[in-house]
């Protein structure tokens, strides 16, 4: 008798563990199927690089040592090691700064980004500065295209070799990209920009962001500005064209040398969040913004800690 007690609670323990175990695996199936078909993307972006190819003197008053553009591409590697969807951009003023660029002319800077697996670049007011004769005799050392979406070069040697917007798709995710150059006339000279016409960015913005929108169906949006962060009258910026866009979901930025710890979140005109990121200037700084997306290809979650390039390769 005592036995057959025994026994009973022995299975009725057993059934107990049994359906504990299988609850615990149903809740965790259940988890993981809830997450079956999340996309992660990891946008990387620098700006105003200004020829800075090695890293500042270490006599240098404000940054003994650091940045350089060889200390974000080993930055860069690291991360396409350990994250699966990487994307790099660069929001312009990759020109003029150091010897680097007067011997070389810009063809060196164009080398190692296209070796460092670029995507797309847009040019700001110091990419003029040997003219567009002179940026067309390096441009083809890039593998990458530059999106000037608010120029007009149909009357220029460089007319057809930039472009107005461009479309990737990544791991199922379709990403659009449209870039927005800052107003030359007072700082670039007339005779290197030539008969270059600036369109009005906010316009730009709206044709080109509903275009990728819509008529693409681009998951994602990015404009790669060199308009500047912010400014302290009605000249249009980052911020403020963040607040007057409608489809953009993503602004990286450069001309004003912005370091930001990390990105901030905008309104936009229907109340959404745009995200506003720059990297500082002299590849001292490299953008970071991680994205989580939903099984509808609907950002869910952003992530954004910009990275430092410190001495020996350090990464923070």
């Amino acid at each position: 008798m005592e036995e057959f007690k025994y026994s009973n609670r022995r299975g009725f323990l057993t059934k107990i563990i049994f359906a504990a175990v299988s609850f615990q695996f149903l809740n965790s199936f259940s988890f993981l199927k809830k997450n079956i078909g999340f996309k992660s993307l990891t946008i990387l972006h620098t700006n105003d690089m200004h020829s800075h190819i090695d890293s500042f003197p270490l006599n240098h008053s404000k940054y003994p040592g650091l940045g350089g553009i060889r200390r974000i591409a080993s930055l860069v590697r690291k991360i396409k090691s350990q994250e699966k969807n990487v994307i790099l951009l660069d929001a312009g003023d990759i020109f003029q700064g150091t010897p680097y660029f007067n011997k070389f002319k810009g063809s060196l800077e164009l080398k190692l980004m296209s070796n460092m697996g670029y995507i797309a670049s847009t040019m700001g007011n110091h990419d003029f500065d040997n003219g567009i004769k002179g940026f067309n005799n390096v441009l083809h050392n890039a593998n990458f295209p530059f999106l000037c979406s608010n120029y007009d070069f149909s009357n220029s040697e460089i007319k057809n070799k930039t472009k107005k917007y461009l479309v990737k798709e990544i791991d199922g995710l379709k990403i659009g990209f449209f870039g927005l150059g800052i107003e030359l006339d007072g700082l670039v000279e007339k005779k290197h920009f030539g008969e270059t016409k600036y369109l009005d960015p906010i316009k730009t913005t709206h044709y080109w962001s509903e275009y990728l929108k819509y008529e693409e169906r681009c998951n994602l949006v990015i404009c790669i500005s060199h308009l500047g962060y912010k400014y302290e009258d009605d000249k249009i910026s980052d911020l403020k064209l963040a607040k007057l866009s409608r489809n953009v979901d993503v602004i990286v930025g450069g001309h004003t040398h912005t370091f930001l710890e990390k990105a901030v979140l905008i309104k936009n005109q229907k109340n959404k969040n745009v995200i506003v990121n720059q990297a500082g200037w002299g590849a001292l700084s490299l953008g970071r913004i991680d994205l989580k997306f939903s099984k509808n290809k609907e950002i869910l979650d952003s992530l954004s800690v910009n990275e430092i390039s410190k001495k020996n390769y350090a990464i923070i």
